[in-house]
């Protein structure tokens, strides 16, 4: 899976919009009244104050410090860049807090220290101790970060962990474990050069050691050649104690013979002729970002037998420390650790590869593009399995629980594996499942309003997403002017723009618009004014024919005037079966609402279609469909003419023979919450209904905008079913990322 290309204008953007920054603090208890405002602060707060000034573990129960973690930085190595200050660095340290969040629930807040001082910088977090569970360091260069590290896991009782050391140390372990498995060597007997002695470099030496590797096996090396036994030149404490007795004065002479090689220097460190130099079946992990030590393609074409790695998304084996430092921190907090020790980072390194050598999901696979089974090319699981989140933790927990580490122990891990796996925000998973098939499908995909900067932004992001070709129907002038304006120029060379004035169809497009409309008073020069002025009806022409995959349009005018000029050339109205589907996602829950787009007042057959319909997206999603005609009314009571047909359309569908849940009439709370549903023992739901079949267009319209505009639900939507072709209809007031998401659901079902 490539890395998609993005701008400069794109990656500042995607910082700045919907609001700065990349993520934000919401309340977890009601702040409405006056009562919530008194237990909340004032003087409710002071009862667990009190108890927890007399018992400190109290405040993992009162207060969020349990599930809390400290991203803390002073910017003197952020990424490859160097040192930019702590307030460069905050971008970076944002995004580590997203991915605590992300992939493994942990809430984590960014610091950004403003000193160097090693002194200065322990005083501040040590101070800052008893407002979080754990500490994750980051981006600080050495030999400082050792010294600041040592000194705060020795001052601090909870985790403290500098994950470019530790974070890169775990996963070059787990990935080593499986390739030494696979070349039928063990680590006590191998031998093993490294290159650079920095944080990450010293880290994952030490941990292979804990691990088994020998010390006289292992030759380190930095700028100035190998450390070797009375080396005086650059060294530190650090470096020494990985000084070995040997000849070896240069990574050449060192790599000659050797089983693995680990490079955590920089591009081009490793040539041809030192790989020939290895041992057979060598193990290579270049891990120089963003450019390997040696590429895969180097290695391979003088040594076909070697297993390499690298810190790139784009070749196999990535070693990623995102596979790390969530479930290390989630397994940590759980148990409510002192520490993260050697033996936790050993039981993730262990877990992450066996996790490696079983059957991988589907989902996986597809998000890949290709089918990953264990091997040369695949020894470390990737970072979207959606296993790590229940397989890592409960490792990392029982290690910090054998060890004596955890201050609150877990005892029933079994338990704790379940609480794991629904943990997750669901939405995610399929949001990703969704974005795997269209990146699988390749579709061409006409996005109809080119005079639009969103839609524009969007068709870029899409083909530069790698999820197909954007075919951008309007001016080429006009489409590059705006491209330009939106800091996308270089865009211009890359997207085919498409018009009735370059296109050699539009004599076709026009004969089949006057064998559709001839008997609806269109004459041939309206058929002319409408394939060749009218981009929503020349957009479907082209869909029509075959001339794209997909059609995204609806962002620059109402719903209802596109739908009557996309019904010139399909078949997309309500007496022809065609529904619109509205999905929310809210607080990690996903809700299709039916029908938002087609049928004004449907009768109790129309909404038997809209449930097949609305069934057909959930299953394009991923979902399981569960549908509920919902009414004021439940099974019935109160009676009611209105809600007749809501009670009848359950009918439609016994008699139909369906094949997924369906229930009603209900009301949306005994439609949603598994409790309420109890009170009727005799419904057919298996759990809280993902569909909602509503009375009417303006039922549903009214229900998508105040979910979205009252509890923030994100919409993707109205997605219109039931017609031949993959046609998205847009809302006026969707941002790019909305039209991109539309084209994404869109290319689902268009190849």
């Amino acid at each position: 899976m490539s890395n998609p290309k993005y701008t400069r204008e794109e990656a500042l953007a995607f910082h700045l919009e919907p609001t700065p920054g990349k993520w934000e603090v919401q309340a977890t208890v009601p702040m409405t009244t006056q009562r919530d405002l008194s237990l909340a602060y004032s003087p409710g707060v002071a009862v667990p104050c009190e108890d927890i000034a007399k018992d400190p573990g109290l405040a993992y129960d009162y207060t969020n410090k349990g599930n809390l973690v400290a991203v803390i930085s002073n910017g003197t190595a952020v990424l490859g860049l160097g040192n930019l200050g702590a307030l460069g660095s905050k971008p970076v340290m944002e995004g580590k807090s997203v991915l605590f969040k992300r992939f493994a629930d942990v809430n984590s807040i960014d610091i950004e220290l403003d000193t160097e001082d090693p002194d200065e910088f322990c005083k501040a977090v040590r101070l800052m101790g008893p407002t979080f569970g754990g500490i994750n360091l980051e981006d600080i260069k050495a030999p400082e970060c050792f010294i600041i590290e040592q000194r705060l896991k020795e001052e601090m009782a909870i985790p403290v962990f500098h994950d470019d050391q530790h974070g890169t140390a775990v996963i070059c372990a787990a990935g080593l474990l499986n390739a030494l498995h696979i070349s039928g060597k063990k680590i006590e007997d191998v031998k093993i050069v490294l290159n650079g002695a920095g944080a990450a470099g010293i880290a994952c030496i030490e941990l292979l050691k804990r691990m088994g590797a020998r010390h006289e096996n292992c030759i380190v090396a930095d700028t100035k050649g190998v450390i070797y036994q009375g080396r005086t030149e650059g060294m530190n404490q650090w470096k020494s104690a990985h000084a070995v007795k040997t000849d070896a004065r240069t990574l050449e002479e060192a790599m000659v013979g050797a089983d693995v090689f680990l490079g955590v220097s920089v591009k081009g460190a490793v040539t041809q002729d030192m790989v020939r130099s290895m041992a057979d079946n060598p193990v290579i992990f270049a891990m120089a970002n963003p450019d390997p030590e040696i590429t895969p393609e180097e290695a391979h074409e003088v040594r076909m037998d070697a297993i390499v790695a690298t810190g790139r998304s784009d070749y196999p084996n990535q070693v990623n420390n995102v596979l790390g430092f969530p479930y290390l921190f989630r397994g940590a907090l759980d148990i409510h650790a002192r520490a993260i020790n050697d033996e936790m980072k050993i039981a993730c390194a262990e877990a992450l590869a066996e996790l490696a050598r079983e059957d991988v999901p589907d989902e996986v696979a597809l998000a890949y593009g290709k089918s990953l089974s264990f091997g040369r090319d695949y020894i470390i699981p990737t970072p979207f399995d959606p296993r790590l989140i229940h397989r890592i933790p409960p490792a990392v927990a029982k290690a910090g629980m054998d060890t004596g580490a955890a201050r609150r122990p877990i005892i029933d891990l079994d338990a704790y594996e379940e609480s794991l796996k629904s943990r997750m925000d669901p939405t995610a998973s399929i949001l990703r499942g969704i974005n795997a098939r269209a990146r699988s499908a390749q579709a061409r995909m006409i996005f109809a309003e080119g005079d639009d900067p969103r839609v524009l932004r969007a068709a870029v992001m899409y083909q530069r997403s790698g999820f197909g070709k954007a075919l951008i129907v309007g001016r080429e002038a006009d489409v590059k002017t705006k491209l330009e304006e939106a800091g996308l120029g270089d865009a211009v060379r890359e997207i085919e723009v498409v018009n009735a004035a370059n296109t050699q169809h539009l004599q076709r497009y026009k004969d089949v618009l006057y064998g559709r409309l001839q008997r609806k008073g269109y004459d041939h020069q309206d058929i002319h004014r409408l394939a060749a002025r009218d981009r929503h009806v020349f957009s479907a022409l082209m869909l029509q024919q075959g001339h794209g995959d997909a059609l995204v349009t609806g962002a620059t005018r109402k719903s209802a005037h596109v739908m009557e000029l996309i019904n010139h050339v399909f078949d997309a109205d309500a007496s022809h079966g065609a529904a619109g589907v509205t999905a929310l996602l809210v607080k990690g829950r996903i809700v299709l609402i039916a029908d938002t787009l087609v049928h004004e007042w449907p009768d109790e057959e129309d909404l038997a279609n809209i449930a097949e319909r609305a069934a057909e997206v959930a299953r394009l999603m991923g979902l399981e469909p569960r549908v509920a005609f919902v009414s004021f009314s439940t099974f019935g009571y109160p009676v009611s003419e209105r809600a007749e047909k809501m009670h009848i359309a359950p009918r439609v569908l016994d008699r139909r023979g369906v094949n997924f849940e369906y229930e009603g009439e209900m009301t949306v709370d005994v439609a949603l919450n598994r409790n309420a549903q109890k009170f009727y023992p005799f419904q057919r739901l298996t759990g809280p209904a993902n569909i909602l079949v509503v009375p009417a267009r303006h039922s549903a319209s009214i229900s998508v905008k105040l979910m979205q505009e009252m509890a923030g639900a994100t919409v993707i939507g109205p997605i219109l079913a039931g017609v031949d072709k993959s046609i998205q209809i847009c809302s006026t007031s969707m941002t790019a990322q909305d039209i991109l998401n539309m084209a994404v659901l869109a290319a689902c079902k268009g190849r």
